[in-house]
């Protein structure tokens, strides 16, 4: 709160006038200290703050007001400038390391009533003893105060000093008995050894603690102006955060960053144990502490929290309860979180932790190592792995995740960054079961499978040699393996690899299994993919709707994300745009949850989207959905993910009759073991489709040899290439040959219906081919299915002339007729958006303001709301829109009728 801390302040005394000469000796014989009756100047750089001059202010309605703070809190300060605007009579008394028995207590007392102009009458007498006080001097001092009309204020300043438990029962008794006579502030580190508790249960105790007194970012930015540091309020926000709005902390760096060209950069960056910060907490709290204290205090320094028993695993010792209370209780940085643990004030600890190097060097390994054994016995495993890592015991941090069963937390979840950065430290000289298995679960992750395979091995090897109940590390296996049999395309070994854990499941206690349901969800996620690779649909849909309902939360989140988005794509290889559409915008807004991206399922259902986009014939949102899906830090390995990139980007090239650039993008872009028959006939269809555009049909009819009606959507397209080659029996023995488990898509039934409307066409069944034709159309306009009719050729053209087809594709398909000549009809119906759109009302107001032309900071202004407020409306509106730029948002909006 000011320049300096308030113990030194209370050395100058303030110009308030005395009132009564100061010539009395005390019990000892010894002058009484003027400076002790004196209030504490306010230096210049000194703040006051409105907010706890009002609080204060109640003392005068409660007989007992407790300022109660660490040192330099301000809390002296406060008191000094509020007492300084009271009408006398105002008492003031400090006290200091010296003698504070009940005798010299009084005897202060009295004299600092008399100083202020309240001075006792003669009855109440003197205490003529240093140890002791009568009780009728203490009576009768009660009684005067009652009888007053103006009460006494009394503030005791650093009452912390005075521990005699005799002090605290006479003051309680003068307290008491001297009803409206008397209000008494205590300014302390400590409790008092008062009964709070009764006083606050009737409304007679005014409070204010460390919370209160700690500074808001705008008051510190106040005072950093009044030392001549100007910084903006995000600075002084972030030095709060720092401090804890601690009042000397912010004073002093304040001083400090004065003599730094770059005063804000010093404020981000200063290194709290060489500054002046860690002189007075070195003085302040530290040396004021026994040396059992001093220890235990160094020791904690390197927990982020810490209970009695983990800092005794730290010393060694059985003292820490005691300890930790009493220096809880003086206020001295040490913080109580609640349920018998603590944390250091954060500069506090950082200054410890410096003199902890410097006191007990090459202690601090050790000490992590103990925390570490501590908190993985008592199920701690975040802050197990944090320690184990800064003793750099990589086989104890490895150990810990994999019996844990936490090895899916490297693939998923909000932490799966951070674990991942802090294992990236391990050195090769690390060797056990769980170190391989990290290190193969760290290269599978990045799909380096020759690296991650030989770890994996290297693993399973010294299991096998190990006779000990290893059933999570075996676990943790199996769903490596599983990942592995998915990036080389291998249902055997995927389905083996959930078999083993199966098996390993019924061994590993039910708690470990509740506890981590990202490892049976990541499992699934892997068996289904991979089933899905193979074509085994119906199969990879059981597994995958599995995850996609499984519990977990956000440790959940990134299988549950990979399932939606392979689920949509099987609803689109099956024919069902829609259902497809639904899955992949799911998948998509899962994935763009706030927190560590998670890409995969985000990525296939963009790719779906842009297939279906395509097939709507909406070909710019179909390219701006397959860049999006490039965006981001997907791996190509995977074989689903990488063919459904490809089968996106062939269908937009074909639809933009780039034949030779859709063969080479539609090429298999990764290895496997199994070939995909899906991905094989996308394939075959691509290739064919060019060899037909460049007027080789054998060549095309020939790469069709692959593809069989277990695919229904390519054997339909492939039928229709086989009738544009005029080979109609090959096309009607295509499609006779499509199996349906389920109802027949409208991809399919759409598609197949124009081969069939052709080939009447062709044998000028022109009646049979309208009718083909009209329910074709009346499927494709529940799904907006644009492309097979643009693709179906000049054939269809005379047809959908005729006025009953025209008038089922006007509006979706062809531009509305044009009203009656003479008649204005009623103006067109806009045309249905392409994926259902929802903007909340706020998004729609940030929307407004875009397309007229507003900047993200005027935006803000003008809603008031901050400015990454709007940025995250702004990514929400460019998500459901399906864009990446302002502009096409705003042109979008507009094709959909929103603004």
């Amino acid at each position: 709160m000011s320049a300096v801390s308030d113990i030194p302040a209370r050395a100058r005394v303030s110009e308030v006038p005395v009132v009564t000469p100061l010539s009395h000796t005390d019990p000892l014989g010894n002058p009484f200290l003027r400076t002790r009756f004196a209030l504490p100047a306010r230096p210049r750089t000194y703040l006051r703050r409105r907010r706890l001059v009002d609080h204060l202010d109640q003392a005068f309605t409660t007989p007992l007001t407790l300022l109660n703070g660490p040192a330099g809190a301000g809390k002296t300060l406060l008191a000094a400038e509020w007492a300084s605007r009271q009408s006398p009579p105002v008492a003031w008394l400090s006290f200091d390391g010296g003698d504070h028995r009940p005798g010299l207590f009084w005897a202060y007392v009295l004299q600092a009533l008399r100083a202020c102009g309240a001075p006792p009458s003669d009855a109440v007498g003197a205490p003529g003893n240093a140890s002791r006080v009568s009780r009728r001097l203490l009576s009768t001092l009660a009684s005067e105060l009652n009888e007053r009309e103006r009460p006494v204020l009394l503030v005791l300043d650093e009452y912390d000093r005075v521990a005699d438990t005799k002090i605290a029962e006479q003051l309680e008794f003068v307290l008491h008995h001297a009803g409206r006579g008397l209000r008494l502030v205590l300014i302390t580190r400590t409790e008092p050894l008062l009964p709070l508790h009764r006083y606050r249960a009737v409304g007679e105790l005014t409070e204010i603690r460390s919370a209160e007194l700690a500074f808001t970012p705008a008051e510190a930015a106040a005072l950093l102006e009044l030392h001549g540091v100007s910084v903006p309020i995000q600075a002084a926000r972030n030095l709060v955060d720092r401090t804890r709005g601690w009042a000397a902390g912010l004073s002093l760096s304040a001083l400090a960053a004065r003599e730094t060209s770059d005063p804000e950069l010093y404020l981000k960056e200063f290194e709290a144990d060489r500054s002046t910060v860690a002189d007075f907490l070195l003085a302040e709290v530290l040396k004021r502490q026994t040396r059992e204290t001093q220890d235990l205090l160094l020791r904690v320094s390197v927990l982020d929290r810490f209970c009695p028993d983990l800092a005794n695993a730290l010393t060694h010792r059985i003292d820490a309860e005691p300890l930790l209370a009493g220096l809880h209780r003086e206020n001295a940085f040490v913080e109580r979180l609640g349920h018998s643990w603590y944390q250091l004030h954060p500069l506090f600890r950082e200054i410890l932790r410096a003199h902890l190097r410097v006191r007990l060097p090459g202690l601090e390994p050790e000490l992590h190592r103990r925390a570490a054994r501590w908190l993985r016995r008592h199920g701690h495993l975040p802050e197990t792995l944090a320690h184990s890592a800064a003793a750099d015991d990589w086989d104890l941090a490895a150990g810990a995740l994999v019996d844990d069963l936490a090895i899916g937390r490297l693939f998923t979840g909000p932490n799966a960054q951070d674990l991942a950065q802090l294992f990236s430290h391990m050195g090769p000289e690390a060797r056990s079961p769980a170190t391989d298995l990290v290190r193969a679960a760290h290269d599978l992750s990045h799909h380096d499978l020759d690296h991650g395979l030989a770890s994996l091995r290297h693993a399973e090897e010294r299991l096998a040699d190990d006779d000990r109940d290893l059933a999570a590390a075996r676990l943790s296996c199996a769903l490596l393996e599983a990942l592995a049999a998915r990036l080389t395309g291998s249902p055997p070994h995927v389905e083996k690899a959930a078999e083993t854990a199966h098996e390993l499941r019924q061994e590993v206690p039910a708690h470990l299994l509740d506890k981590h349901p990202e490892l049976t969800a990541l499992l699934l996620t892997h068996v289904g993919s991979t089933l899905l690779w193979a074509g085994r649909f119906e199969e990879a849909r059981a597994v995958l709707t599995t995850v996609a309902g499984a519990p977990g939360g956000t440790s959940t989140e990134a299988p549950r994300e990979e399932a939606m988005g392979h689920l949509a794509l099987i609803d689109y290889l099956n024919g069902w745009p829609g259902r497809a559409e639904r899955k992949a915008l799911a998948a998509v807004s899962e994935g763009d949850r706030p927190g560590p991206p998670q890409p995969a399922g985000s990525a296939i259902g963009r790719l779906v989207l842009a297939a279906v986009a395509v097939d709507r014939n909406e070909l710019d949102r179909a390219q701006a959905l397959i860049d999006q899906a490039a965006d981001l830090p997907f791996e190509a390995r995977d074989p689903v993910t990488a063919a459904g990139r490809s089968l996106a980007a062939a269908r937009l090239l074909m639809a933009r009759g780039k034949m030779r650039a859709a063969v080479e993008a539609v090429a298999p872009a990764v290895p496997a073991a199994v070939t995909s028959p899906w991905a094989a006939s996308q394939e075959a269809l691509v290739t064919s489709a060019a060899h037909l555009a460049e007027g080789r049909p054998d060549r095309a009819t020939e790469a069709l040899r692959a593809v069989s009606g277990e695919q229904p959507v390519c054997a339909v397209e492939a039928a229709s290439i086989q009738l544009a080659a005029r080979r109609t029996a090959a096309a009607f023995d295509l499609l006779d040959s499509i199996r349906t488990e389920e109802r027949t898509g409208p991809a399919v039934t759409v598609r197949a219906a124009l081969v069939r409307a052709r080939a009447a066409d062709a044998a000028g069944d022109t009646a049979t081919a309208r009718k083909l034709l009209t329910q074709a159309l009346l499927d494709a306009r529940r799904e907006r299915l644009r492309r097979p009719f643009l693709d179906a050729g000049a054939w269809i053209r005379p047809h959908m002339a005729t006025a009953p087809l025209h008038d089922l594709a006007a509006g979706w398909l062809t531009p509305a007729a044009p009203p009656t000549r003479g008649r204005p009809g009623p103006p067109p119906p806009p045309p249905a958006p392409l994926v259902a759109v929802e903007l909340s009302a706020r998004e729609h107001d940030v929307l407004e303001r875009v397309a007229r032309m507003m900047s993200t900071e005027e935006i803000a202004a003008d809603l008031c709301l901050s400015v990454n407020t709007v940025k995250t409306h702004l990514k929400s509106v460019y998500r459901k829109l399906a864009v990446n730029r302002r502009g096409e948002a705003v042109r979008r909006a507009r094709d959909l009728r929103m603004l």
